[in-house]
């Protein structure tokens, strides 16, 4: 009798301390929606490789003792067949999805993750988003469902926008984008931006081009050079970055470029030597940061003699297991309450996801595009080139305020 008591005891002490870290040893699957054919299928890719890259290593260690699975679903970057895999994504029982390579794509998740999560109580689902950056989902379109690891278009146009105001070479600008949120909302706030901070440059042409569709940027580039412009500014990436610079190359265009995605596949390569001291980017991270992500990237590019450009995906994961633990679970409903607000030491500095709307607050990094030194040794695709940091804003210059009105469970 004494004996089964004691056992019955020991029972529930296990069954406390199950409870309190149900998270332990569980697999959490995370299913990764992007582009993986296609035009846009190369920079799919290299994010695919990426998150099974960190899960690997944050398997190995992280602060909840999880383990954790990446499922790659092909959504050929259409918003249609993104919620066909979503439905497959829920079918293997999938709690966590993420997405980055279009905003499009994005904001049909998020609002299929709403209407599941309000009809589905129990069986809710977090959406990581790791480059969608319409600032329309943490503002008008935000959701308490949704939290955002890059810095929205806004923030980037912050920064960079303040580090322009004080090249006095720039006098007449060009703006160059895809035709579809992203681009969109690229060339809204480089007005807005520079109307307040440099009146005196004019806006000499603009264009919209169909996403992932421009084989041939010759025309675009006859343009730029026909107005007169000393700087473009765009938000391409991909194969329309990509090939846009090719052709700047190829005509003989020597302004500058002020891009968001210079470092993305394909583009290193485009440009080669050509753009040296002309092709800026602003990011939440570059090249020859070193410490833990030099590492990282070291080991990815002998791993799979390719780049790894994407650092929000390992701050997605930080902050996810660091909820987890925070919550002792690994129920999605309780993750999302622990990551609201969290504040956490990133790769690139001192990172909060806001409250208010879930997007991450962070430091933002303006590099050029110059050859390598002893300082900035990291060449991406073996060009011999790299981009170099001129800039460093911390979170709060880059910051940009929220209308978000979220609503929570």
């Amino acid at each position: 009798m004494h004996f089964a008591l004691k056992t019955v005891a020991a029972a529930g002490i296990a069954l406390t301390m199950a409870t309190a870290f149900a998270q332990k040893g569980e697999t959490v699957k995370i299913a990764l929606i992007d582009p993986q054919t296609g035009l846009m299928g190369p920079v799919g890719l290299n994010q695919l490789r990426s998150w099974q890259f960190f899960a690997e290593k944050f398997t190995q260690s992280n602060a909840a003792g999880v383990k954790f699975e990446v499922v790659g679903f092909d959504n050929k970057l259409s918003p249609a067949e993104s919620l066909n895999n979503f439905k497959a994504a829920l079918d293997q029982g999938v709690r966590y999805i993420a997405q980055g390579n279009g905003s499009s794509v994005a904001g049909a998740l998020i609002d299929a993750v709403n209407k599941h999560n309000e009809r589905n109580p129990g069986k809710e689902v977090v959406f990581l988003n790791y480059a969608a950056v319409d600032p329309d989902f943490t503002n008008s379109k935000c959701s308490y469902w949704h939290f955002r690891f890059d810095a929205d278009t806004s923030m980037k146009m912050e920064a960079m926008t303040t580090f322009m105001k004080d090249q006095p070479d720039v006098k007449k600008v060009y703006l160059l984008n895809q035709n579809y949120s992203h681009g969109q909302q690229v060339a809204k706030f480089a007005k807005e931006n520079l109307s307040r901070k440099r009146p005196d440059v004019q806006i000499v042409g603009e264009d919209l081009h169909p996403l992932a569709q421009v084989r041939d940027f010759a025309p675009y580039i006859a343009k730029i050079k026909a107005s007169g412009a000393d700087t473009v500014i765009t938000g391409n990436w991909g194969s329309d970055l990509a090939l846009m610079v090719k052709a700047a190359n190829e005509g003989g265009y020597t302004g500058k470029f002020f891009t968001y995605y210079t470092g993305v596949t394909g583009t290193p390569s485009a440009l080669g030597t050509g753009g040296e001291g002309r092709v800026y980017q602003v990011a939440y991270q570059h090249y020859n940061m070193g410490g833990q992500m030099g590492q990282w990237m070291a080991e990815f590019q002998k791993r799979y003699k390719d780049d790894m450009y994407t650092g929000a995906i390992p701050l997605a994961y930080q902050a996810v297991s660091e909820a987890m633990a925070k919550a002792k679970s690994t129920d999605p409903v309780k993750v999302a309450a622990a990551m609201e607000g969290m504040k956490f030491k990133g790769f690139n500095g001192e990172v909060e996801v806001r409250k208010l709307d879930h997007q991450l607050q962070q430091p933002l990094f303006v590099t050029v595009w110059s050859k390598t030194d002893a300082k900035n040794p990291y060449s991406p695709e073996n060009t011999g080139m790299t981009l170099k940091p001129v800039k460093e804003f911390p979170a709060f210059i880059a910051s940009t305020p929220t209308s978000c009105q979220m609503k929570r469970p």
